[in-house]
């Protein structure tokens, strides 16, 4: 019998200053190109309106909510750059050996448990995007690249927010 004692192969990540950099220099190019920063949330909805528009035509008409996509949705800036960002993520984890379906918990939670806090999570976040009118990524970094005060508040209030629920739902996780 044989035992392996070799070490652990580590992850490796890109640098986080580096990462931040890049992504500045991402959205200086969707700004330059595109004339939009980035968000993610209109591409979701714009999903939905399409799927309801084919599935159910006669509701959608009757709601201004689902007011077609004009073009369809390839034609969209946002929901082009939501299939490249789920392209390019899907390329690097598997350029790094990380595809898979890992549940990451704390030893105090089932992962069922985490499953539904992350779908609870998700429709909250969904909700809020769009009664804001927008999502984080949308309203606080494309805002805090023009300099905007509306950008540079709801990044202090997503940051503010989020180390108060963190507080909350410690127990949880540690």
């Amino acid at each position: 019998m044989t035992t392996d004692h070799s070490t652990p192969k580590q992850t490796r990540y890109i640098n986080p200053y580096l990462g931040g950099f890049l992504l500045g220099l991402v959205l200086l190019a969707a700004f330059v190109v595109g004339g939009h920063g980035l968000g993610s949330s209109g591409a979701i909805k714009n999903m939905v309106v399409s799927w309801v528009g084919s599935i159910a035509p006669s509701y959608a008409e009757g709601n201004t909510f689902f007011t077609p996509v004009e073009g369809g949705l390839w034609r969209t800036w946002i929901f082009v750059m939501f299939i490249g960002v789920l392209m390019g993520g899907f390329i690097s984890g598997a350029s790094a050996g990380r595809l898979g379906f890992v549940v990451e918990r704390g030893p105090r939670l089932r992962a069922s448990y985490r499953l539904l806090f992350a779908l609870a999570g998700g429709i909250l976040f969904g909700i809020g995007a769009q009664l804001g009118r927008g999502c984080t990524s949308g309203a606080a970094l494309s805002g805090m690249a023009v300099l905007s005060t509306a950008g540079i508040v709801t990044m202090m209030a997503i940051f503010g927010t989020g180390f108060a629920i963190a507080a909350l739902f410690r127990r949880l996780w540690i």
